[in-house]
């Protein structure tokens, strides 16, 4: 039966009321959380490399860079459109993590579409959690993990798109093509993706082959695939070299960084986790059993299923450290990864077109997210695609439960999103994901450069650095080269200064060269002056040989002055040297008196 107009108009306006909602309470969240959190470390990686970016300089070709170059690309267009002002950077975090959420949403409302009743007030009731989960949400700067996740959703739009309109040819294709950016955003996240994508199209080509019905849509969309990465690697070729990109973002960041298999599957080997499985087992078996008005039962079923969810919610009247109850929290990853990978299994019959292959996908995507820091570290940036996982199981639930109440969804729908709520909302709140920090102690500062508008951090890390740039200001000619160590602070973004040296920050996972060949690297390229930071913001110093890079540096760079914070050296010249041959040559008293 049609609808009424002013029905339809109402549907309209409520839908974007509901857009609004998740797009603009999840960028107020960023935005708060930038207003109280400011990580030093991580965000001047990004925000440095891409300002010598801004200015020219090709990584890969010009410096080494171990990661892909699309969210590097992306804030350095900002900076050359608009200026190195980091409250800019802010807007774009905002802006991201509310699109994110809200395409979440739309991507459930489409798999739920025909599929389960009262399919958008579960929608909605999924995805509430990720106003304060979204991707953007617990770490609040520009980064690679949270802007692939949002690719990825991208793309997983756009295919349900297309498969409503059955593979248009001109829509597909150039929709193929975009399936390639997650790979240029971050490597092993896009590597999963792109590689589940392309094996699940096969399968599905092969069952449409099977079935004898238009190849043309899969073709298409493979088509674009191919022609994406043709593209891609076309430009790579002859702008910084195909042998180049390899290297770093392959040989040397698989070196540096990947982790053992056994440490990937640690997350599978919590003996609660066994209990949450057997739980979820138990309560699905109690729903298939149960009779419509049977409510006590009803109740205590989808309590059982929703077990791991709510545990997170009682820890935290149990114990007190953040870390404990933080592990709580991410462990919902395995729990929902192995029971939304065995109802897939158990109504892979039942299903077709991207319905059917969504949850294998993003099951491997998120396995190779847990290729850069395991599940503890990994789970920041993919909160939206495990709602998305949830929201399969419960299409499968309705599916492999026939008699299935909408109440029964609604309510466990509401115990995941109330416990997602309350146990999330205490992990932003402690922040512990980012504990690898100092955030938490000292007063709320804010910086008094323009440049750094925007920028907040506890204890005196933004008036010390606020020194340093006053110093370089006034005493080092603009032209002189400058070398930072270790590279936490954002100096060239927020000075304008051009790096002379190839690496901006010195850690294992980004920095090749030795103590020697830092020092061998200083001399080819004029690096007249050295910044050491004594006390760093992260926890951990992550110069590797530090005093044997401070013995390497005497012969050639001469302390000058010391700031809060930072000691100064500049290059010795020849009446340096003359003045310490003086100072030797001259007897100290003891020696006189004993004359």
């Amino acid at each position: 039966m049609p609808q009424k107009p002013g029905s339809v108009k109402l549907q309209w306006w409520l839908e974007w009321a509901v857009f609004a909602l998740f797009f603009f309470g999840t960028a107020a969240v960023v935005v708060w959380q930038n207003s109280r959190v400011g990580v030093l470390w991580d965000l001047s990686y990004i925000l440095e490399n891409s300002f010598r970016i801004s200015l020219g300089d090709v990584p890969y070709r010009d410096f080494p860079f171990p990661y892909a170059p699309l969210t590097f690309l992306v804030q350095a267009l900002i900076i050359k459109t608009t200026g190195a002002v980091f409250w800019h950077h802010i807007v774009y975090c905002a802006i991201i993590g509310g699109f994110s959420t809200a395409l979440t949403w739309r991507i459930l409302l489409n798999l739920f579409r025909e599929t389960i009743p009262r399919a958008k007030t579960i929608a909605f009731t999924l995805v509430l959690p990720l106003i304060i989960l979204g991707n953007y949400c617990i770490y609040p700067h520009p980064f690679y993990d949270c802007d692939c996740t949002f690719y990825i959703l991208i793309c997983i739009f756009l295919w349900q798109r297309l498969e409503r309109k059955n593979f248009p040819a001109l829509q597909t294709f150039p929709a193929g093509i975009f399936l390639v950016i997650p790979l240029f955003v971050k490597q092993n996240t896009g590597v999963a993706f792109l590689t589940s994508v392309v094996v699940a199209l096969l399968v599905l080509l092969g069952v449409e082959l099977r079935h004898r019905r238009p190849l043309r849509g899969y073709i298409s969309f493979l088509g674009g695939i191919a022609a994406g990465l043709i593209i891609a690697f076309t430009i790579i070729y002859f702008t910084v070299g195909l042998e180049n990109y390899y290297h770093w973002t392959v040989t040397f960041a698989a070196e540096r960084r990947t982790p053992a298999l056994g440490e990937m599957l640690s997350v599978y080997a919590d003996w609660t986790l066994l209990l949450w499985l057997i739980l979820f087992a138990l309560g699905a078996i109690l729903l298939r059993r149960s009779q419509p008005g049977e409510w006590p039962l009803v109740g205590l079923a989808t309590f059982s299923m929703a077990a791991p969810f709510i545990w997170s919610v009682f820890y935290l009247c149990l114990d007190a450290d953040a870390s404990e109850r933080a592990e709580r929290l991410v462990a919902a990853y395995p729990f929902v990864l192995i029971v939304s990978f065995v109802l897939a299994l158990l109504t892979v019959t039942r299903r077709s077109g991207i319905s059917l292959v969504l949850p294998f996908v993003l099951i491997l995507t998120i396995h190779g997210v847990f290729m850069s820091q395991q599940l503890w570290g990994s789970t920041y940036a993919i909160w939206p695609p495990l709602i998305i996982l949830i929201a399969g199981i419960f299409i499968a639930l309705f599916e492999f439960l026939k008699n299935l109440s909408p109440r029964a969804l609604t309510a466990l729908s509401s115990m995941i999103a109330i416990s997602l709520i309350i146990s999330g909302g205490f992990y932003i709140l402690s922040n512990e994901r980012l504990d690898y920090a100092s955030i938490s102690d000292g007063e709320l500062t804010h910086s008094r450069l323009p440049q750094l508008k925007g920028l907040s951090v506890r204890g005196s890390w933004i008036t010390d650095f606020e020194e340093l740039v006053d110093y370089t200001d006034r005493e080092i000619p603009r032209e002189d080269g400058i070398l930072m160590l270790p590279g936490e602070d954002l100096f060239y973004y927020t000075t304008g200064r051009r790096p002379h040296f190839p690496v901006v920050m010195f850690d294992h996972t980004i920095n090749p060269y030795s103590p020697e060949e830092i020092i061998a690297e200083a001399r080819a390229r004029d690096i007249n002056w050295l910044v050491m930071k004594n006390d760093l913001q992260l926890d951990e110093n992550p110069l590797e040989d530090k005093k044997h890079l401070e013995e390497l540096i005497r012969p050639d760079f001469k302390h000058v002055e010391s700031l809060n914070n930072y000691e100064i050296f500049r290059r010795r010249t020849a009446a340096d040297t003359n003045d310490d041959e003086d100072k030797d040559d001259e007897p100290d008293d003891n020696d006189s008196d004993d004359s």
